[in-house]
This record gives C-alpha cells, structure tokens and sequence, in this order.
C-alpha cells in the first residue's frame, strides 16, 4: 500500500472508531480535504497532522504510527517501536 493510501485509511479508520463525522473537522478543513485525505488522494502537512489528531484526541505519531502498521503489514507494533526506540538513541 502507498504511504498516502495508508496514512489516509488510518485516518479514516481511528475517526470512525472514535465515532467522528467528517463535518467534526470543519473548524481545520473542508469535508472535501478530508475525503481527499482519507482517499490517499492527498498528503497532509505536518501542521494537518497535528491538527487532524487534536480533534480527534491523539497525539499525532498515533495517527502515524497506525499509518505505517497499514503501510507494512508484516510489520508490528513492537517492532516499529523498538526500531525507533533504537533510533532516538543516538
């Protein structure tokens, strides 16, 4: 899956689990954006990042996180967090 497909369907997934519309984001953006967004049609800004995870109520390396676990299924969450864990220790 392509990184904007997978960030999108992340996206799309934790706002439906938190019981979110997409009209719930219109004080950051238009419905049309986030339909872009969750379609993988677009990739969002650091700053939409983090916007789009406030309103949702997680902090944004959640979001990401989840994107990357789609990006790669394979890949778990303890390995994803031990390769950044040995990463940040530089």
């Amino acid at each position: 899956m392509e990184l904007k497909q997978a960030f999108g369907a992340a996206l799309k997934q934790i706002r439906k689990n938190k019981g979110l519309t997409q009209e719930d984001f219109s004080q950051i953006s238009s419905r049309t954006y986030l339909s872009t967004l969750e379609r993988g049609l677009k990739s969002p800004t650091l700053e939409k990042v983090e916007q789009l995870a406030t309103v949702i109520g997680i902090h944004p390396l959640c979001l990401l996180t989840s994107c990357y676990l789609l990006q790669d299924e394979k890949l778990s969450v303890d390995e994803l967090f031990l390769r950044v864990r040995k990463e940040l220790d530089l």
